[in-house]
C-alpha cells in the first residue's frame, strides 16, 4: 500500500477566527477552501493541515512540524503575533517550541529532527 498524501485535521470550535489564526501561523491564506466547514494549508510536496469545524473535538488535536530553522521560526511566529512556547532541549539535538491555536491545539514546532531508518 502507498500513501500519497498525509492530511493532519485540526479540530475547531469557529472556523473564521481559527482560519485568521492559522494565516498567521502558515504566512499566507489557506491554499483550499472544498467545503464550508474546511481550510486547507499545503506546508509540504504532499503534507496538508486541514482545520475542521469539529466544536466536539476541538482543542484536542496535535500537529507536530519539522522546521530547518527552530529559532528563526519561532522568531517569526513572534513577529506575526503568536506566541510560541520557550525552546525545550529534546534528546539528540531535537529542540522544540509548540504553541496553541485559539481553542488550545498544539502546533509543536521540531528543530534538529533527522530521521533515521
Amino acid at each position: 500500500m502507498a500513501i500519497d498524501h498525509l492530511l493532519a485535521v485540526v479540530p475547531v470550535t469557529d472556523l473564521a477566527t481559527a482560519v485568521a489564526w492559522y494565516e498567521r501561523l502558515f504566512d499566507r491564506p489557506p491554499d483550499n477552501r472544498p467545503m464550508e466547514t474546511l481550510a486547507e494549508w499545503r506546508v509540504t510536496g504532499t503534507g496538508w493541515v486541514q482545520v475542521f469545524h469539529d466544536p466536539d473535538r476541538a482543542g484536542t488535536g496535535q500537529v507536530n512540524t519539522a522546521v530547518d530553522d527552530l529559532d528563526a521560526h519561532v522568531e517569526r511566529l513572534r513577529a506575526r503575533g503568536l506566541q510560541p512556547g520557550e525552546v525545550q532541549e529534546a534528546a539528540r539535538g531535537v529542540r522544540l517550541s509548540a504553541v496553541r491555536d485559539p481553542d488550545g491545539n498544539t502546533i509543536t514546532a521540531i528543530g534538529g529532527f533527522r530521521v533515521e531508518y
